[in-house]
């Protein structure tokens, strides 16, 4: 993971929520997806959660108004910027600080009953050496007998298919019509592709973009999995998207 990545979320943190449709009403939705997520799982309201790549916040945000005590961090720190704002918006009190998930054993104190990594941030690590890194540090940071949380895209799907393009989302306000979508360019050896983001808004006569591109790795299911049991994660197990109502796999592991 290099400066670029930062970068890219340091331009689209004032954007970020344009790619909902209502954010807000994501975030809620979020919440109750995870808040019954994690109860089936055994971790209730009032669990400590660490957010280790928050964003700008629509997971820890979600959980914070479910009664769970959050702390979340993410490397971007504009993005933890626009994540305070929203948090005072929402009225919950979350703990964020701007750390890379390569870090946070050392930079966040404690351990926490779940630690969670959600909408596909650990694809960001390409080399072996960064996500082992990742996983030993979130390791570090759940409690014995905790949980890990995470989501990625189904990798395991999209490197069978390499889509060149993720289809456009038409959102219409007065006013305004938003067009949201991405590219993508697959390496030769199918192990990553380069994403450029675009949000595209006017009125039909005028037109705004808003562009960036990053570097994802296609992580297959597998993959992830190793590097959790390498770590010392047990019981890894994943959720996929019809058994939870959440967008994208789930992984769990525990630490024993």
């Amino acid at each position: 993971m290099t400066d670029s990545v930062m970068q890219f979320y340091d331009q689209l943190a004032d954007h970020y929520t344009l790619i909902f449709e209502d954010w807000q009403a994501s975030v809620q939705r979020q919440a109750n997806i995870l808040e019954r997520f994690l109860r089936a799982l055994g971790f209730p309201p009032p669990a400590t959660v660490l957010d280790c790549t928050c964003g700008i916040g629509t997971q820890a945000i979600g959980l914070a108004s479910r009664g769970y005590q959050v702390y979340a961090t993410d490397l971007s720190p504009v993005s933890i910027d626009k994540a305070r704002e929203y948090a005072a918006q929402f009225g919950v009190q979350v703990q964020f600080a701007p750390t890379d998930v390569r870090e946070v054993a050392s930079r966040v104190e404690g351990q926490f009953d779940v630690v969670a990594s959600f909408d596909n941030a650990l694809p960001h690590l390409i080399e072996d050496e960064d996500l082992r890194l990742a996983v030993d540090n979130i390791y570090a940071k759940v409690h014995p007998n905790g949980l890990f949380a995470a989501s990625i895209r189904d990798y395991d799907y999209y490197v069978q298919e390499k889509p060149h393009a993720i289809e456009p989302r038409v959102y219409d306000s007065p006013g305004e019509r938003r067009i949201v979508f991405q590219v993508w360019d697959w390496s030769a050896d199918g192990k990553t592709y380069k994403l450029q983001h675009f949000i595209v808004r006017g009125d039909g006569q005028t037109w705004q973009t808003t562009f960036g591109e990053t570097i994802y790795r296609a992580l297959l299911r597998d993959e992830l999995s190793r590097f959790l049991s390498d770590a010392g994660f047990n019981d890894i197990r994943w959720h996929m998207p019809q058994d939870t109502g959440n967008y994208q796999p789930i992984v769990t592991a525990k630490r024993g």
